[in-house]
């Protein structure tokens, strides 16, 4: 089958392809700053609470951009984006450590300052970890499922949600663990493991059903002319 040949809705410029990496790089910064407030669902598996990160949201956005890069500007751009974030998330991190360290005038504001963001090393190394292998899967699974469709526009939600709901499981499972299951400790207290469990699911259930939900703007940032 040969592969279709049509143009985007969103014009393959240079222009469209930074506004994007500016949208993902800002998303992944911002996901490691408001990772540390743990949302409440008011849902629970044999009592025990389901919660999510604050990073959930806004985290589930940067598979989107990727894929639109992916499927605009090709495998080779969607690759570049995933390390350009990986470097913005390793500066954003050494500039939050230096002011963390510099002196300061207010202890009062300075504790607020650590309340806020005195987690965001152990997030963040779990946010790296976590971030290389599911963006660098999600590339990978989307353009080889996308080959199996010989890039058919019919097809596009298959490699669409394949790839995202595959690499959100990566993401979420890895992420937790290291963040709150060994950053927070909950892995070392009475009945943490179940909560970190729980945890892991209700995020994935959440960004499973945003994986849904913004595939009607996967389509409408890729449809074919």
């Amino acid at each position: 089958m040969q592969e279709y040949k049509t143009r985007p809705s969103m014009k393959k410029t240079n222009s469209n392809l930074i506004t994007l990496n500016v949208v993902f790089v800002v998303c992944l910064i911002v996901a490691n700053v408001v990772t540390a407030k743990v949302i409440d669902t008011g849902l629970s598996i044999s009592g025990t609470p389901i919660l999510i990160p604050g990073a959930a949201l806004t985290y589930a956005m940067t598979f989107l951009c990727t894929d639109i890069i992916g499927e605009i500007w090709g495998k080779e751009e969607a690759n570049k984006a995933v390390w350009r974030g990986f470097f913005a998330q390793m500066i954003a991190l050494l500039l939050i450590l230096l002011t963390q360290f510099l002196p300061p005038y207010n202890e009062e504001m300075q504790h607020s300052y650590e309340m806020l963001l005195g987690q965001t090393p152990m997030f963040v190394l779990g946010s790296l970890v976590a971030y290389l292998c599911s963006q660098k899967w999600d590339v990978w699974i989307f353009h080889k499922v996308r080959d199996i469709f010989c890039a058919d526009p019919e097809f596009r939600w298959i490699w669409n949600n394949i790839s995202t709901f595959t690499s959100q499981i990566i993401d979420t499972a890895i992420y937790i663990s290291i963040a709150f299951g060994l950053g927070l400790g909950w892995f070392f207290q009475d009945g943490g493991i179940k909560l970190t469990l729980c945890m892991i699911l209700g995020q994935y259930l959440l960004k499973a059903g945003l994986a849904v939900l913004d595939t009607p703007f996967f389509y409408l940032f890729t449809r074919k002319k």
